[in-house]
């Protein structure tokens, strides 16, 4: 039975896939079999073949050294670069949650520690047409507990504090809490994380420079979030 654990983000380009890749890479590293997975993934591109590659986990392949197929990561590609309720209007092929949760119990089966990635933020639209699935409702069906990323600069603070309420409100668990693009030193991002942790009773697990290629996190802590 493999433990899980769910990377949503307080928006989008706040640097999930970075950090889910630098979790992977830790886990890998210490000799943990890791594995990744993503319902919906949007904004990719044509291979040669003439088939959309799925971008993150392709990313996800290179940063975290991980051997896991590109075709078992990710069940549903768009190439438009929007939520995916509006991707998979405009090119068929709308998410199916029994799809979604065959992928996953396949990804489980095959590693002992899987990370499930989000689409953009918590709220995010996955399905709304005669058949309605948020982001949260993955969460819930798949029975994951969850880390929240965030940007370490100006505003964090308070989209950290709304994503960590709306969540609660949902009954998401939350774990805890890692700031991206975080430059040691400075004043306000300094700030920001202690008022996160305040303003939320969360822990700032982690804190990852820009450029980073590893994540400075003890690797029972990380093992500890998932579930």
């Amino acid at each position: 039975m493999s433990k899980n654990l769910f990377i949503t983000g307080t928006g989008t380009d706040v640097g999930k896939t970075y950090v889910a890749g630098l979790i992977l890479k830790k886990l890998a590293g210490c000799q943990k079999h890791a594995g990744y997975f993503k319902a919906a993934m949007s904004g990719n591109e044509y291979g040669n073949d003439n088939r959309l590659i799925p971008g993150d986990a392709l990313f996800i392949k290179k940063i975290s050294g991980i051997s896991q197929p590109l075709d078992t990561m990710c069940p549903y590609v768009y190439e438009h670069a929007y939520s995916p309720h509006l991707a998979s209007r405009i090119e068929g092929n709308p998410v199916r949650m029994d799809i979604v949760e065959d992928g996953f119990k396949k990804v489980c089966a095959a590693y002992d520690y899987v990370t499930v990635e989000g689409s953009g933020g918590i709220l995010c639209p996955i399905r709304f047409d005669e058949e309605k699935i948020m982001l949260e409702d993955i969460v819930k069906t798949l029975d994951l507990s969850c880390l929240l990323i965030a940007d370490a600069g100006l505003g964090t603070i308070n989209n950290v504090v709304l994503t960590a309420e709306y969540m609660r409100s949902k009954n998401l668990p939350l774990k805890g809490i890692i700031l991206n693009r975080f430059h040691p030193g400075n004043v306000m991002e300094e700030d920001n994380l202690k008022m996160c942790e305040y303003l939320t009773g969360l822990r700032v697990l982690a804190c990852v420079k820009e450029n980073d290629t590893t994540l400075d996190i003890d690797i029972g802590i990380l093992t500890s979030l998932y579930e």
